[in-house]
């Protein structure tokens, strides 16, 4: 009998099995992933893939690490992007971050189990290392009722349980994003909870060599989406009748269309909309000869966030010269704070010796100079000197920490701002710019 491509389905039969990155080359595989655009643009780039079961192991153990270093019996985790860390797996996540119904669990000696949605339990076995799949971890209203208690108290048995088996009996355990009733059935069943949230923020913030490969692929598909946006804008705005959420449109498009998941504001703005910033896009009118500002946002491939900012100038005149020293000036403040990186050095010094924006730009500064980034916005964050709560970040840099270093320059009262941002790599000896994105050469003033 002959065997048809129609009837194995690869997504590129030439990859084999496998394809670089280890996914099943099977568009019916369980695990979301890249599309054969992004795999297409990455080969093209010479890029190098990350091994997603080396990239999961890494995770695994530096959480196992953090919970031994506690001397914590397990980590409960509900937070969907501690989820995706631990396990890989996703299940409908921004439905999730409002109605927590997943949760993991996972025990000192590295047993790790799932509560997944009550018809969804395979979505985690691709992964080895999630070791069950149960249900019963919604402690919601919405899902519960006046029966919350009920339910929490079950889960907490089924927690206790597992402690006592693979967590050596030790009732300590962290909880991260934890509902009410979950915590007092937990602490009923004699667990002292800990707050989780320190543990896998500062866990996630040192990134493996896979998970490095894995940003440098969600960057460049980032990049790639920004620029189809970029390019339906200057060619489309100056036709008139296109709008911010038009352009916006294009960004999210462009991020699915690679395998990408979602974006997590919509920070961009035009005209005097940008000014103040934080004003997100909608049906206003781009008009010919005007600013865009942008703050990408974005939830790429294999779940990494690539949160790049870029304004740019669209039109056929010149941009105004207090437009372009304005951003001559932000791109001085985030190309200057960026020489600061490297190992050793503490946040505080960065907080101390930031490049000084003028005083007419300081009351809508930006609100930190740099924070980490990672599955999204991630630990630590870097405060201007003004906002900077001491003891509040007493930690230095390492390697494999990503910082995102901001800038945001517009005048009280003025009709536009300049938002810039690049994503930056810690390494051995100093830092590498992960953002190849150019700046616009108008507004540069070139």
């Amino acid at each position: 009998m002959n065997q048809h491509y129609r009837d194995t389905r690869k997504i590129d039969p030439t990859m084999g099995a496998r394809l670089p990155d280890g996914n099943l080359n099977d568009n019916d595989r369980i695990e979301i992933g890249p599309t054969l655009l992004a795999y297409r643009e990455w080969e093209a780039a010479g890029l190098t893939l990350p091994n997603l079961e080396n990239m999961r192991e890494f995770r695994w153990n530096r959480l196992t690490q953090h919970i031994a270093d506690r001397d914590w019996g397990g980590l409960l985790m509900f937070d969907p992007l501690n989820i995706r860390y631990a396990t890989d797996s996703t299940n409908m996540q921004l439905w999730n971050t409002h109605n927590p119904f997943r949760a993991v669990l996972l025990c000192a000696d590295g047993y790790m189990v799932i509560w997944d949605y009550k018809n969804a339990p395979f979505l985690s076995k691709f992964n080895p290392l999630v070791r069950e799949q149960r249900s019963g971890a919604d402690l919601f209203y919405f899902d519960r009722g006046d029966k919350i208690d009920v339910a929490a108290d079950v889960f907490a048995a089924q927690v206790r349980d597992l402690i006592i088996e693979h967590g050596g009996g030790n009732l300590r355990i962290g909880a991260d994003k934890i509902m009410l009733h979950g915590l007092r059935s937990l602490e009923a069943q004699g667990f002292e909870v800990h707050p989780g949230e320190e543990c896998t923020e500062k866990s996630r913030a040192i990134k493996g060599p896979d998970e490095i490969l894995a940003m440098r692929a969600a960057c460049l598909a980032c990049e790639h989406s920004v620029q189809a946006m970029e390019n339906y804008a200057r060619e489309m705005v100056p036709q008139g009748g296109i709008s911010e959420d038009d352009v916006w449109a294009v960004l999210h498009a462009e991020n699915i269309k690679r395998g990408g998941e979602w974006i997590e504001t919509r920070l961009l703005s035009s005209g005097q909309r940008t000014n103040p910033w934080f004003q997100e896009c909608g049906p206003r009118i781009i008009e010919n000869n005007e600013i865009i500002g942008l703050d990408t946002d974005l939830v790429g491939a294999y779940g990494i966030c690539c949160d790049i900012s870029r304004t740019w100038w669209v039109g056929d005149a010149a941009p105004r010269p207090d437009m372009v020293y304005a951003m001559q000036h932000a791109h001085e403040h985030i190309m200057t704070n960026m020489q600061m990186l490297k190992p050793g050095v503490s946040i505080n010094e960065l907080s101390a010796n930031t490049h000084v924006l003028d005083a007419k730009f300081q009351q809508q500064k930006y609100g930190c100079l740099m924070h980490g980034v990672g599955l999204c916005d991630e630990w630590p964050l870097v405060a201007y000197p003004d906002k900077h709560v001491a003891g509040a970040f007493d930690y230095e840099l390492e390697p494999g920490m990503v910082l995102c270093v901001e800038a945001l320059v517009g005048e009280v009262g003025g009709d536009f701002s300049i938002k810039l941002e690049d994503q930056v790599l810690i390494t051995e000896d100093g830092f590498e710019n992960l953002t190849k994105y150019p700046f616009d050469p108008a507004l540069m003033g070139r």
